[in-house]
């Protein structure tokens, strides 16, 4: 595998639209453009492209951040969790008092989560969707006991913006989780995942969803984003502390941990 390239150029002036360099003013609503697409098939998709593998990646998350069990009030914040795949597996795993908002810039996303709620026969509590930005979350300072994002953060323009904003969002002693495609670190491995995710995966976007280039760009972003140690670094200078992180699958995805101390 090549080593992962900025985000963003130096001058701010352009940045990665897949392996595409697009003006930076222009980024943002080419990834909404590409979730717009994709909402309505989004879970059958993971579900296929990763053979159900997220749903324990998932679940991992969820065992990794430890809601609290006995009544307590508790809040989450899931980044870019549109249909609600964390955010309901940490009310199902949570316990009285535990609370959560959805906070997601994609409008379609977010109707496809709601939707989701919707079909859920119970909910112990009420879930929140709001629209908004990871670089500017529309919450006030320490709202938050925990923030969770999970393959979203690499879809963000300005990944420090978005964890500065994380910080800022959660109360002191506050948990930062995020789950996230890595750099994989098994020989062999590497090829064959290489060839399946360029070629597998295109095609079953084209197949399943009617769009084999948002997929292909959801593979090439992947390519961009910064390996474990980079990540974890730029989650360090966002002045969290006691960073992690913990690869999945031989790396293929990894869960990135840090405290607000």
């Amino acid at each position: 595998m090549s080593d992962p390239v900025k985000t963003e150029d130096p001058l701010g002036e352009e940045a990665s639209f897949g392996f595409a360099s697009v003006p930076e003013s222009d980024r943002q609503d080419l990834v909404n453009e590409v979730f717009s697409k994709v909402a309505g098939r989004y879970d059958l998709m993971n579900d296929l492209m990763s053979a159900g593998l997220h749903r324990l990646w998932k679940d991992e998350l969820i065992n990794v951040l430890a809601p609290p069990k006995s009544p307590a009030p508790f809040s989450l914040i899931d980044v870019a969790g549109g249909t609600g795949d964390i955010a309901f597996r940490f009310l199902d795993a949570a316990g009285p008092g535990c609370k959560a908002v959805i906070c997601d810039i994609s409008r379609e996303m977010i109707e496809a989560g709601k939707a989701k709620e919707r079909n859920k026969t119970q909910s112990k509590e009420p879930l929140a969707f709001v629209q908004g930005n990871a670089e500017a979350l529309p919450f006030e300072p320490s709202r938050f006991d925990a923030y969770t994002i999970a393959f979203g953060i690499r879809n963000v323009t300005h990944i420090d913006a978005a964890l500065a904003e994380a910080y800022r969002v959660l109360r002191p002693g506050g948990r930062f989780l995020c789950l996230e495609f890595s750099s994989v670190k098994m020989p062999l491995l590497d090829a064959l995942y290489d060839a399946y995710s360029f070629n597998a995966i295109p095609a079953l976007g084209q197949l399943v969803a009617g769009d084999a280039e948002a997929y292909r760009y959801l593979v090439e972003s992947i390519r961009r984003f910064p390996d474990q140690e980079r990540f974890a670094q730029m989650i360090r200078q966002a002045s969290f502390e006691r960073v992690r992180y913990r690869n999945l699958t031989g790396g293929i995805a990894a869960i990135h941990s840090g405290w607000r101390l």
